[in-house]
């Protein structure tokens, strides 16, 4: 028995060990400011169409970390999509962030997400969130300066990623 029980107690020594190397601790502050950065290459698309001043934004807030990426602004076809890298060890991430996400420009205009494409449940999503490039007819990008996202309610009260258009 003795034989048995050195090797288990070994063993789940080591998975203990490893599960809390990985977790991410709560913070103290239940309410923190929200932590963004920015990534230092340009996006560029159609050179005829407004290009970005960087790609990616990432937002640190309670137990997880969101990361958006633009895909199609240059170049937007019926919708404006973006890859996002949702990342946690504590909350299953099992919503749909179509309902969560909004898209407003400088020049006014506020759009809802209408997809979100990407698996449901775990604690490391990647997907497209996606918004229609037209409202009324027109395209939502026309004249815009800048653009920001917000998403609401997925482990903190907003998460803003903001992005000026060239």
């Amino acid at each position: 028995m003795k034989r048995f029980l050195v090797p288990a107690l070994l063993m789940l020594s080591l998975f203990l060990t490893a599960c809390s190397a990985t977790s991410t601790p709560l913070p103290s502050d239940p309410n923190p400011a929200p932590v963004s950065t920015q990534a230092p290459d340009a996006v560029s698309g159609d050179p005829s169409s407004p290009s970005i001043d960087s790609a990616t934004r990432i937002d640190q807030q309670g137990a997880i970390v969101v990361e958006v990426t633009p895909l199609n602004l240059g170049s937007p076809t019926d919708t404006l999509d973006f890859n996002v890298l949702i990342d946690t060890h504590s909350i299953d991430l099992s919503m749909d962030l179509a309902t969560l996400a909004t898209l407003t420009t400088d020049t006014g205009i506020t759009v809802q997400a209408t997809l979100w494409d990407a698996p449901r449940g775990g604690h490391h999503v990647e997907g497209k969130l996606s918004f229609p490039s037209m409202r009324d007819g027109k395209p939502i990008m026309k004249g815009v300066k800048k653009l920001t996202l917000t998403v609401i309610e997925l482990d903190a009260p907003s998460r803003i990623f903001a992005w000026e258009l060239k």
